[in-house]
């Protein structure tokens, strides 16, 4: 099963040359890397991201993340993952920069 990170263009660009990362300053503070599903990434970059240009979408397998990984009630008691390590450059499956139409992110196919 794939799970997505969304970025800011700055916080994707420190990942790439550092290899690893905490997350985004919500991370941080939460002491874990937010993720969504599938479904909930477009609700997350819409309440999180709105107008965001350059956004980059992760996709990361759950498989190999093993017990780092914690699914737990968020938004609206909607189990989201959580994963409880830094995000390294080698956990992502795939990515893409999310391009901005008429103010809303174009996402890829995510099923």
């Amino acid at each position: 099963m794939l799970i997505y990170k969304l970025f800011r263009p700055a916080e994707w660009v420190a990942l790439q040359a550092q290899g690893t990362t905490s997350g985004a300053p919500i991370d941080v503070a939460d002491g874990y890397v937010h993720f969504s599903t599938a479904d909930q990434a477009f609700e997350t970059a819409e309440k999180y991201f709105s107008g965001v240009a350059d956004l980059e979408l992760l996709a990361v397998d759950t498989a190999p993340l093993g017990d780092a990984l914690r699914w737990e009630p968020s938004r609206g008691g909607a189990l989201f993952p959580h994963l409880y390590r830094p995000l390294a450059l080698d956990d992502i499956t795939w990515h893409c920069t999310l391009p901005l139409e008429n103010g809303a992110h174009r996402f890829p196919d995510l099923a």
